[in-house]
């Protein structure tokens, strides 16, 4: 993206938000000068995609930011382009809350796995911007599709989910005394890579269009559920030979269940993304058959 083509998407995204009255406002808000603010918006305004003071058509906007967006978007893509966007840094930043905490994990480090926790604020942050912008466009713009919008939201809402999964396995380290056994932390390691993959396939089906990228990610999902019942049956062969009378010990085996499991929801939430992605792009409902009888 051009330097000029990021000014003027700073500038449209600064009026879609902000509702400026103004172009000194504008100008003096992104650092620039207001005789460059006009020479972008003058044929936006000509054309009426920009109305004064000052407002977006947002049919056009979607149009034109999808032109300046350095993101790739699929020819299927029905959704709108800011939201796009937002939904692509927060995928971003949840896979960086993931990685935080499992550092800390294999680092056995406090310090950062209290700043993993806090990155969950910024997730927090993000589902709602997310869902107050969905209702802005939605009450803005007559001609949008009410129930696809929303998927935005619930897709916003899957990826806090898997933020506060992060949290679990950074709050092992907080609450517990004993690292991971070698043997463990090698399964670990392997559903950690996992769901990693898994999260990036759903969110790049919702994001582009790429829905068959489905079949992909359910080898992942058995992959998952296969690593989750080897390191169950390692930890339970580890339990058999500690006495329950150390509480401690105890404490330990129930935290490590809990990483175990924020690992095996974090796939759960991924597929539950794709079957979103599905209904959004291809027009095709999802199951009201709770997952756990589906198979």
């Amino acid at each position: 993206m051009s330097k000029k083509d990021k000014t003027l998407k700073d500038i449209l995204d600064f009026i879609l938000y902000e509702n400026p009255s103004t172009q000194d406002e504008i100008a003096e808000q992104l650092g620039i000068t207001r005789r460059y603010v006009t020479q972008l918006l003058q044929p936006l305004v000509k054309n009426g995609t920009v109305k004064r003071a000052y407002m977006i058509d947002l049919k056009d906007y979607e149009k034109i930011a999808g032109s300046l967006s350095e993101y790739s978007s699929s020819r299927n893509s029905k959704g709108n382009v800011i939201v796009n966007d937002m939904l692509i840094n927060m995928a971003a930043h949840v896979h960086s809350q993931l990685e935080a905490s499992f550092t800390a994990v294999l680092e056995y480090d406090e310090d950062k796995a209290n700043k993993a926790l806090e990155m969950d604020y910024a997730t927090n942050n993000m589902v709602e911007k997310i869902r107050t912008s969905v209702e802005t466009i939605v009450s803005m713009n007559k001609h949008s599709e009410f129930s696809k919008s929303m998927l935005y939201t619930e897709v916003a809402y899957d990826l806090e989910r898997i933020g506060d999964y992060c949290g679990h396995i950074a709050k092992f380290v907080i609450n517990d005394v004993y690292e991971i056994d070698e043997n463990v932390l090698k399964k670990l390691k392997k559903m950690y890579k996992t769901a990693q993959k898994m999260i990036r396939l759903a969110m790049t089906a919702f994001i582009e269009g790429k829905t068959e990228l489905k079949d992909d990610l359910m080898e992942l999902e058995d992959s998952i559920h296969i690593l989750q019942s080897k390191a169950i049956n390692l930890i339970a062969t580890q339990m058999a030979e500690n006495s329950f009378d150390e509480k401690e010990r105890s404490n330990y085996f129930i935290y490590l269940f809990r990483v175990i499991k924020a690992f095996e929801r974090m796939g759960d939430i991924s597929v539950e993304i794709m079957d979103v992605s599905i209904e959004f792009h291809d027009n095709i409902p999802r199951t009201t058959t709770p997952r756990t009888f589906r198979y």
